[in-house]
């Protein structure tokens, strides 16, 4: 059983920059497609960004295409994502996501995760 905690979440202005992490710990990694999700409130969670195991394909959300960048550390069983410009409506809790199957391409839903980490927290202030 994988365990991911992520951390590097905080409050920043608009236009601002934040990077998020995600380590895993236990389970397998670099085997997996891995992605971020994020739940503002009173909203479903979201699809944001996945990377393929080998990080050589990755996917993004149209609503932060442009501006957020993820990539992984295979070796340090690492997970980043790179907030740049953010904006107001970036704000929401950030999860990082294991998918259940291994070497699967990137997959938008949160059914096909199975491994979650306790999530970290953007706030976008205006």
């Amino acid at each position: 059983q994988v365990q991911l905690v992520e951390s590097g979440g905080g409050l920043v202005q608009a236009g601002g920059s934040l990077r998020l992490s995600c380590a895993a710990s236990g389970g397998t990694f670099s085997v997996h497609t891995m992605a971020w999700f994020r739940q503002a409130p009173g909203k479903e969670r979201e699809f944001v960004a996945g990377i393929t195991k080998t990080g050589a394909t990755t996917r993004y959300a149209d609503s932060v295409k442009g501006r957020f960048t993820i990539s992984r550390d295979n070796a340090k069983k690492m997970m980043f994502l790179q907030m740049n410009s953010l904006k107001p409506e970036d704000t929401a809790d950030y999860y990082c996501a294991r998918d259940r199957s291994q070497g699967r391409p990137i997959m938008t839903t949160r059914m096909m995760y199975a491994d979650w980490g306790q999530g970290t927290q953007v706030t976008v202030s205006s």
